[in-house]
């Protein structure tokens, strides 16, 4: 009986925090710890019905040790009325054998008495324990989603820094290329010759052109005898 209370003990003074430490997935591992307490429950249920059904035979004893004594108290009364002191003498004997033995019959059931009582704390505490679990692991399970939900804003902002850096790198190719444009148009510009303003002016003034076909329109007219 002192294992079996002592085995109780332990479970029901296990620490849920020690194993979540030691958990790669605090969801997971919450529900193998309910699936595990609830196989120790349903071990400790049946071991607490054991330890009282021996309380109640304990008690059962104790309550017929005293039926009996209560029974030969008053055959020895009824024999002493009548006059038989011998009968008397023997119901009383009687009576005090089974009081001798109803003094380790009342020591049998305090023990199995107290046993049933702790057996009965410890399987209402890990009753009441259980249950409490089962709503931490639902506040667990909530938890851990709104961590997956951090996770996932915290790879799209990344994803979005990503995407500005992108944009960014993209307006820098756009304005590289633009400049580039710009230099070499201006390069091109400073690569022209330089105009020579008298020269444009000097075919204004010189009339040669002119004079040429007047010339040569003259001639036509004379060979042709006009």
């Amino acid at each position: 009986m002192a294992n079996i209370l002592s085995r109780f003990s332990d479970i029901i003074s296990s620490n849920i925090n020690a194993l979540l430490d030691k958990a790669e997935d605090p969801a997971k591992m919450i529900d193998q710890y309910l699936r595990k307490a609830s196989e120790d429950l349903a071990e400790v249920k049946a071991n607490t019905a054991a330890v009282i059904a021996e309380e109640k035979r304990c008690k059962r004893m104790l309550d017929d040790c005293n039926a009996e004594v209560e029974k030969y108290s008053s055959l020895a009364k009824k024999a002493l009325s009548a006059g038989n002191e011998g009968d008397a003498r023997v119901f009383i004997a009687k009576k005090q054998s089974l009081e001798e033995n109803l003094v380790t019959l009342q020591k049998n059931y305090d023990v199995a008495h107290a046993n049933a009582t702790k057996m009965r704390q410890m399987h209402d505490k890990l009753v009441d324990d259980i249950e409490a679990l089962k709503q931490r692991r639902n506040n667990i399970k909530a938890t851990m989603a709104v961590a997956e939900t951090q996770k996932t804003v915290n790879k799209a902002q990344e994803a979005y820094s990503g995407a500005n850096g992108s944009i960014a790198g993209f307006e820098r190719m756009e304005e590289k290329a633009q400049r580039m444009l710009d230099e070499s148009m201006a390069a091109a510009e400073l690569s022209e010759k330089p105009t020579d303003e008298a020269k444009e002016l000097e075919a204004k003034y010189s009339g040669s052109n002119a004079a040429t076909v007047d010339a040569e329109l003259a001639r036509m007219k004379a060979e042709m005898g006009l």
